[in-house]
């Protein structure tokens, strides 16, 4: 039998125009999954990334919006597995941060995650098995000076990852975090463009070099398909050996 095979699963990864939300479908679609791609608010840019991957299809949801998550389930009807990738950051010192980006890391990155699974939680625990899996980051044990609640709300998901996977466990429902390091996605382009801090980086991590939006998917295969099904409440650091 082939393994990570996932022929009859919707999966929805949010964020997954571009960078390692990308990635994670194309590696979802590519073991047999029919996959939903997510966009904030650019249809061509979401129905781009959908053509790229085989049997894909797009929605649209912005979820800085309140209703964001009822809004996306309306679009995409119930899923098997959950990709909660979308985020939002702001590099900024931590006495400079505005009232509007402490509420936007607040409403993105945690209230919707939370929303979200309450929405296609329920399919999932009437049919005994579904994936949840939440794309964490290395900030969770090494945060950076100027990303502060970007660290936080990371850190926040974690806790409601460990939670949940307790609760739905008897449901046949995994809920896991999958950490990635410094990994190059045109989020972080800008910034590895700088030799010297891409250098000071680099001494960092033991594996000497920067990951992959790849390096992440093959991790979230294992736990998103019928192999991870022992495997709940734990958070995977794909990140070179950079939280060490």
């Amino acid at each position: 039998m082939k393994m990570f095979n996932l022929t009859g699963k919707t999966a929805l990864v949010t964020g997954s125009t571009q960078g390692i939300g990308k990635a994670i479908a194309a590696a979802l679609a590519g073991q047999g999954a029919r996959v939903i791609v997510h966009g904030a608010g650019d249809l061509n840019k979401c129905k781009q990334a959908a053509a790229d991957i085989p049997g894909a299809s797009c929605a649209i949801a912005n979820l800085a919006e309140a209703d964001s998550a009822a809004r996306l389930h309306g679009q995409t009807g119930d899923v098997d597995i959950l990709v909660l990738n979308a985020s939002v950051q702001f590099r900024r010192p931590w006495n400079e941060i505005t009232d509007e980006e402490f509420d936007a890391q607040i409403q993105v990155n945690l209230k919707a995650s939370l929303d979200l699974i309450r929405a296609y939680e329920p399919y999932m625990s009437k049919q005994g098995w579904g994936r949840i899996l939440v794309i964490g980051s290395v900030q969770q044990h090494r945060p950076h000076p100027r990303m502060l609640m970007y660290a936080a709300t990371k850190e926040a998901q974690m806790s409601i990852v460990k939670n949940l996977a307790k609760q739905l466990a008897s449901r046949g429902i995994t809920v896991n975090c999958l950490s990635p390091g410094v990994i190059a996605t045109p989020r972080n382009e800008e910034a590895l463009q700088n030799g010297a801090y891409v250098e000071q980086l680099l001494n960092g991590i033991p594996a000497r070099r920067i990951g992959t939006a790849e390096d992440c998917a093959g991790a979230a295969l294992l736990l998103c398909s019928e192999e991870g099904r022992y495997i709940t409440g734990i958070e995977l650091l794909a990140d070179g050996g950079m939280h060490l």
